[in-house]
């Protein structure tokens, strides 16, 4: 690959585009170019941090840009390029304002023509010398806190709608801090205590997390590229989502469903609690069920996890009635818990997507209750912090199966909740946002 190409804020505008264009994921786009093109350090990390930048701030720097580009033909890439000069200019100070002026101009020219060049350049001196519009003198306050927080309007309306205004805020400006690396240990290979020896030996900071009792939080390196995950003794899994099997205080000899289950970080944190049991893990996807298989292998649990291609709406093909003591429904829901690991996320959807997933999420309970045994739990999990994936799932799914009971969850260092469920805003802890519910059979 010849040097030009590895120029980090060419690769920037190339990633940005895809996920403008295609919907690709920021952290995969990321992940990939990083593995294939050897950055230096330096590079890698401006990389990341403007494609981050640029998504985390993307509807304050389309605000800043509208002025400049009114009514203008604007090619995706251009704008792009546009919107990452905007963003350096703007949040990072250590970047002479020449020196981004100078990258975006030698990009326009190698990749357009001597047009988009011209173009470029007169929009970056006109930002210059003009200025950019205040989003605090917006009237609206719903829209000034969108457009200030970059988080579409109607996020911020049902979010100042279930929380108000002051805890809404505290969500928004939590969003913008760096999701923290957080690992889960398979604790049937091995230790906290040695994992944490071991990592800090090569060099990591770890801490004990203050969320979920198996779960550490590290810092200075990538603990994906260690040898330790590659054995399987350690889960790259956010401290949220550690939580959910924990609810579900296993006792260690249950038949247990994951019904939803790919890529099976939950499904290994069940099996890492089972001693005699089995989970058997569903997904709908053939390459996900294979991703479930490899992990099983790699973690050491083939014996214990048994993966099958299947809709959980149509468990009756497999199975029996009553045939689980505990099955877990980690549903399919907007994400717009991940905003902070995932900034693109908050764009993609809408109220309607959540209206939508609300009733996928609503089947998918009804049609797994009947597998739950009398006396048997049924929990319920979202990456979401919508009510209407969370509360009012539950209230329906309730009023539908009165065979079912909510009741209180617990986690092993006691997180404070609402008794019947769990939900975790991304600025309680700098975690993920997550909705944890517990349903038992009692009839």
């Amino acid at each position: 690959m010849n040097e030009d190409n590895k120029n980090p804020r060419l690769m920037a505008v190339e990633i940005l585009t895809k996920i403008a264009k295609n919907g690709a994921y920021s952290n995969l786009a990321l992940n990939q170019v990083l593995k294939k093109d050897q950055l230096s350090r330096v590079d890698g990390n401006l990389l990341t941090i403007i494609v981050y930048g640029v998504l985390q701030n993307l509807l304050l720097l389309e605000f800043w840009l509208e002025p400049f580009v009114k009514g203008k033909k604007v090619d995706d890439w251009v704008k792009q390029l546009l919107l990452m000069s905007l963003y350096q200019l703007k949040f990072l100070d250590k970047i002479p304002d020449h020196a981004v002026l100078n990258e975006a101009i030698k990009i326009a020219k190698s990749k357009g023509h001597d047009g988009t060049r011209k173009f470029v350049t007169g929009v970056l001196h006109a930002i210059l010398r003009k200025g950019v519009h205040d989003a605090a003198s917006i009237e609206d306050e719903s829209e000034r806190l969108s457009i200030g927080y970059s988080v579409p309007v109607w996020i911020v309306e049902e979010l100042k709608k279930q929380v108000g205004y002051d805890k809404t805020v505290a969500i928004l400006n939590s969003l913008n801090k760096a999701p923290k690396q957080a690992i889960r240990v398979n604790e049937s290979k091995t230790s906290i205590e040695d994992i944490k020896t071991e990592l800090t030996r090569e060099g990591f900071k770890v801490e004990n997390s203050q969320v979920a009792a198996g779960s550490l939080i590290v810092e200075k390196g990538h603990v994906s590229s260690t040898h330790l995950f590659e054995e399987g003794k350690i889960m790259l899994q956010d401290e949220s989502a550690s939580l959910v099997v924990e609810a579900m205080n296993l006792n260690g000899d249950e038949q247990v469903l994951d019904a939803c289950a790919a890529p099976g970080g939950k499904t290994m944190q069940i099996a890492d609690y089972l001693r005699t049991g089995t989970v058997t893990a569903l997904d709908i996807h053939k390459h996900k069920v294979k991703l479930i298989k490899e992990n099983a292998k790699k973690c050491g649990f083939e014996e214990k996890v048994n993966s099958i291609q299947l809709d959980a709406r149509k468990l009756n093909e497999h199975f029996k009635p009553k045939s689980f003591n505990q099955i877990l429904v980690d549903a399919p829901c907007s994400g717009i818990g991940l905003m902070r690991r995932k900034p693109e996320v908050r764009y993609e959807k809408s109220m309607q997507d959540s209206l939508n997933l609300h009733r996928v999420q609503v089947g998918i309970l009804d049609k797994v209750a009947d597998y739950v045994e009398i006396n048997g739990y049924l929990t319920y999990s979202t990456c979401t912090i919508l009510e209407t994936e969370n509360t009012s799932v539950i209230k329906e799914f309730l009023e539908m199966h009165h065979e079912f009971e909510q009741v209180e969850i617990k986690t092993r260092l006691n997180l404070p909740n609402t008794k019947k469920s769990l939900t975790i805003y991304p600025d309680d802890y700098e975690s993920d946002g997550f909705f944890i519910t517990r349903l038992k059979r009692v009839r």
